[in-house]
């Protein structure tokens, strides 16, 4: 598995977007949260998806340039229309906004509707809990069902990604998951390999667990909402959550979304904890209780020390901006396929 540079990675990114036809600002924030996705381990939003941005791109349903539609602003609040930009244009934008007012609001939330695809959220993380923030985002995708409520056997949901950052003194706690037990990406994936999920993750259309993927990508099945049949009230409950934070704040959802339509909408908010007990005495008590969780003794069936979210990703970034991004081999091939086709000159492997 090739392993590169963390900068060479996001500016050979950088330069695919926009030989795409992708406006400089939008290419580069989109290049930076891909591979942050990259060297945290979420290389199913890395720059595996440059492929899939490219045609859309091509194919007009990802915005090239322009800016977003102002729907509401009142200061510690705003809504904006994504008009199909970049997903991670507009939320590094808006998490920047957020930041720049929470100083004299407390608290900024924002609601966006009308995204392109959003990436990872926890690669959003960083630069909000490095400036001692907390900050919590989530989304959802109004014009497409796959997830069955609770009790249900038609697909009615998306699986609802929610993440949260909280600073410590040390790496940030991050959170990061979605509302049903696998994902959209994970379950195409094994139903074109032929696979099956390690478990009963998925139902059939007539409601009746089961373990293979093409009953949901072919047979009009759905996703398990997080907890499975014994306790999937729980990730009904969050995707319902998830559902009307983003959809109902930005006025864009399921009620006036033509089915199949990609255009996805989000909710973010950006805490100051200095309008609380303090920045200090956060970080006490998240300092306190991430010990106390890695200190705990470990159960039989695991193979390691108690981890806190966010550890693994701490630890994988850290490989990566010393020793390079792994990118897997049939990423490294497509993109090699796509960069001779564009006329941009592939990045070289680490030494």
């Amino acid at each position: 598995m090739p392993h590169v540079d963390h900068r060479v990675l996001t500016d050979f990114a950088e330069r695919m977007l926009a030989r795409a036809g992708m406006e400089a600002d939008k290419a580069e924030a989109t290049a930076a949260i891909l591979v942050e996705g990259d060297m945290i381990g979420h290389d199913t939003h890395g720059v595996g998806l440059l492929h899939w941005y490219l045609e859309a791109l091509q194919d007009g349903s990802l915005a090239k340039a322009g800016s977003y539609d102002i729907v509401a602003d009142r200061g510690s609040t705003f809504v904006w229309d994504g008009n199909l930009l970049p997903g991670a244009w507009l939320l590094t934008k808006a998490l920047d906004q957020a930041c720049e007012r929470v100083a004299a609001h407390g608290i900024v939330a924002a609601a966006i509707r009308n995204c392109h695809h959003t990436c990872a959220l926890s690669a959003f993380m960083r630069r909000v809990t490095e400036r001692g923030y907390i900050v919590q985002i989530s989304v959802s995708n109004p014009g497409a069902a796959r997830v069955a409520p609770y009790g249900g056997t038609r697909p009615l949901l998306t699986p609802n990604p929610t993440a949260a950052g909280y600073p410590t003194s040390g790496d940030p706690i991050l959170i990061d998951v979605s509302c049903s037990i696998t994902t959209t990406t994970m379950t195409q994936t094994l139903a074109k390999r032929g696979e099956a999920f390690p478990q009963d993750w998925g139902l059939t259309a007539t409601g009746e667990p089961t373990r293979d993927p093409r009953e949901i990508t072919e047979r009009g099945g759905s996703m398990m909402p997080l907890g499975g049949v014994a306790k999937g009230h729980k990730g009904f409950g969050l995707a319902l959550m998830v559902d009307l934070m983003g959809q109902g704040l930005s006025g864009k959802g399921r009620a006036n979304t033509a089915p199949g339509t990609f255009a996805q909408s989000a909710f973010l908010q950006v805490m100051d904890p200095a309008f609380f007990a303090g920045l200090d005495a956060f970080t006490d008590q998240a300092d306190w209780t991430a010990a106390a969780c890695r200190d705990n003794p470990p159960a039989a069936w695991n193979k390691g020390a108690v981890r806190m979210p966010g550890d693994s990703a701490a630890r994988k970034r850290r490989a990566a901006l010393s020793g390079g991004v792994p990118v897997g081999e049939a990423t490294w091939e497509k993109l090699s396929r796509d960069a001779e086709r564009m006329g941009v000159a592939m990045p070289a492997p680490a030494a």
